[in-house]
Parts: C-alpha cells; sequence; structure tokens
C-alpha cells in the first residue's frame, strides 16, 4: 500500500502531527508527501527527495501562469512513474482535492488537525473544498475534542485522535544540564515558548506580562509566520531565538524554569489541540495556559497546569508553577502521558485504516489485494 499525503506544510517546517504519524506509516508502508507547490520555474517539474524517516517528499515546482491540470498532469506523472498500486489519499488540505478528485483509491483519509478556514489568509474556497472532501472520505481524524465535537455530525465515520507526545524524546530534557550557546547568556527564571508564531500568539498578554514581571526571561522559539516580526512585542525581558530542530527542543527546554502558551482566544484558536501541551509536561516542566477549550479539557480540570485568562492571572500562574512541587506533578504527568505515544496512536489509526480499506472494498469491489497490504 502507498498512502500520498497532500499537505499545507512543508516537511521541514516544524515537526508536528503530519511528521510524527507519517514517518511511523513509513515503517509499514510507502509513503509520498506531496507539499504545496512552489510557483518558481518556467517549466514545471516534481522534485523529489527522501526523508532519513523513510517518507518521500514530493514538492510541485509550477510557473506563474501554471493552472491546476499542470499540476495534476505532475502528480499523474509522478504516480505512473512511480508505478504506485493501492493507493490512500491521505489529506491534510482540503485544497488538494482540486488536482487529485479524479484518482481512483483504495481509501480517503482525512485528518483534520486544524480548523483551516478559520487560520488568516486562508482561501474563501476552502470551505467548499472541505465540504467535498468530507464526501468523498471513508475516514475523518481529529487532530483534538473539540474539532471532533465540529466534525462529527458532518460525516459517519470520524474519529477523535488528540496529537500523542514521543516521552523519550522530551524527557530528556531533565537529564541535561548545559544550554545551548544562544540560550546560555540569558538570565534566570526563564518563561518557554516553542512553536509557531503566528496570529494564535497574544501578542498583547505576551508584552503585558513581561512588563508586570521585568526580573523574568520570557524567551520564544519558533519561525515567524503569517504576522510581521515588527508586530511581535519587544523588550529587554523578552528573547526571539528563532526556529529549531525538534531534535534540538528538548536542550532548550531543559534550561526553562515554567513552559507557557500565551495563546490567543480567537477564531484561529478555538479548535486547536497543541501537540506542544504533552511534549512541555514530558519535558517535566511546570505549564501555564490560557484557557484553550481543549487545553482546559484534557490538562487543566485535572489540575496538571495552570489556567489564567487575564495577564495578572498569567503572573500568578508563573509564579506559582516556579514554585510547584516537581516530584509530586512528575508523577500524575508520567500516568497520563503513558497512554499518548505517537506510536501508540498510529496503531490505533492503522486499524481504523484497515476497517476504512474494507469497507470501501465491500462497497465498491475494489482488487482484494489492496485489503491484505493495509
Amino acid at each position: 500500500m502507498t498512502i500520498v499525503a497532500f499537505s499545507h506544510l512543508r516537511w521541514d517546517f516544524v515537526y508536528q502531527r503530519p511528521q510524527h504519524l507519517l514517518s511511523r506509516a513509513a515503517r509499514q508502508h510507502r509513503v509520498l508527501y506531496v507539499e504545496e507547490p512552489k510557483r518558481d520555474v518556467t517549466t514545471p517539474f516534481m522534485e523529489m527527495r527522501e526523508d532519513s524517516s523513510g517518507v518521500t517528499i514530493a514538492v510541485p515546482h509550477l510557473s506563474a501562469s501554471s493552472t491546476v491540470s499542470d499540476l495534476r498532469l505532475l502528480l499523474d506523472q509522478l504516480l505512473a512513474r512511480e508505478s504506485i498500486q493501492n493507493l490512500v489519499l491521505w489529506y491534510y488540505t482540503p485544497m488538494a482535492l482540486s488536482f487529485s478528485d479524479h484518482l481512483r483509491p483504495c481509501a480517503v483519509v482525512y485528518d483534520c488537525m486544524d480548523e483551516l478556514s478559520a487560520f488568516a489568509g486562508a482561501p474563501p474556497e476552502l470551505p467548499a473544498a472541505e465540504t467535498a472532501l468530507l464526501e468523498r472520505a471513508d475516514l475523518v481524524l481529529t487532530g483534538g475534542h473539540s474539532l471532533y465535537a465540529a466534525k462529527q455530525r458532518l460525516h459517519q465515520n470520524v474519529h477523535e485522535f488528540p496529537s500523542g507526545v514521543d516521552v523519550e524524546h522530551f524527557a530528556a530534557a531533565q537529564r541535561i544540564h548545559e544550554d545551548p550557546a544562544d540560550q546560555s547568556a540569558i538570565p534566570k527564571p526563564r518563561i518557554g515558548f516553542f512553536g509557531v508564531l503566528d496570529e494564535r500568539l497574544d501578542r498583547a498578554l505576551l508584552g503585558t506580562v513581561a512588563a508586570q514581571a521585568p526580573g523574568w526571561a520570557f524567551v520564544l522559539i519558533g519561525p515567524v509566520t503569517k504576522i510581521s516580526s515588527n508586530d511581535l512585542p519587544r523588550a529587554r525581558n523578552i528573547y526571539y531565538l528563532g526556529p529549531k530542530s525538534y531534535d534540538d527542543l528538548p536542550r532548550y527546554i531543559a534550561g526553562w524554569d515554567v513552559a507557557m502558551m500565551p495563546f490567543a482566544l480567537n477564531a484561529a484558536t478555538q479548535y486547536i489541540s497543541p501537540t506542544k501541551t504533552p511534549e512541555y509536561l514530558a519535558a517535566g516542566k511546570p505549564v501555564v495556559s490560557t484557557p484553550i477549550a481543549d487545553v482546559v479539557r484534557t490538562y487543566g480540570d485535572i489540575g496538571l497546569l495552570h489556567i489564567a485568562d487575564t495577564a495578572e492571572r498569567f503572573v500568578d500562574g508563573i509564579r506559582d508553577a516556579l514554585c510547584e512541587p516537581t516530584v509530586e506533578r512528575l508523577g500524575r504527568v508520567q500516568s497520563m502521558l503513558s497512554t499518548q505515544s505517537w506510536d501508540g496512536i498510529w496503531s490505533r489509526i492503522s486499524e481504523r485504516l484497515r476497517a476504512a480499506i474494507i469497507e470501501r472494498h465491500l462497497r465498491s469491489g475494489l482488487v482484494a489485494g489492496a485489503i491484505q497490504s493495509a
């Protein structure tokens, strides 16, 4: 079986849900990851490269005048050249349906990790594209409970699979005692964040909290997208260290005293279930977050982190977190995270995928070999 995944995210951008799931899928199946096209050439072509995970990355390069038909042709040529059979189409972006809706897969999966239509710069045709994808999908996955609640009435086979955590990877932070060079001179206590810096970051909150706590250092790691870096709050105690690799994140978080999630409460965050929540906890850090629905429901209601809905309460939450007894928290965290491994999540998704392939086969008479290879 070959999984062809279509994503709005570059594979090398930020290591998150698609990379975690598809790198595990690649242990069992062939996986092609098709990125959004780049319009940077005169003659269209498909760039191919192999990732160390076993996933093959395909990047369409188009000209300024290229059409959907050109993109469809590049995809068809790729599938023919690679002699791909028993095809599973796996969508992170409904927009990819425009150039792939002619294919005859043994299953269609929609892994809905975000409500993309609520994000800044979302194409106006995205809701209609999602409706069309839901009509074709055999299996719909959601990255959190809020998304599940929103999508379950739109499809008969929707399953909630909140993002997991590589506990071993982040728990290494508890054993690291040397700072990376660009963090070593930053004073303590350090309050840290890693992730994409975009419209979901409550910039006003961050600026106010930093002003109210001039003796604390606020460290932010990640790329700036969809907003200008000039829009980020600036202060002597706020440090922007830029993007870091997934492998390096434990080295940075090891030097923090508290991890934070200063998310804005807006349309872009209404359905998010941040992957960084269990990652922070696995690293052994106390966490302070604004009241994101899935964070409150999964972690806040059982006291695994501090929830704050104003700048003043955010400061109070950090102050409490700095005094929090570590041993007691780690015991409760380890018990919860033991059920949230990415390996376990992929195993359960694989079972759902196999069932979806069988169901489609029974409905439409696709070759039995597709079932056996799933």
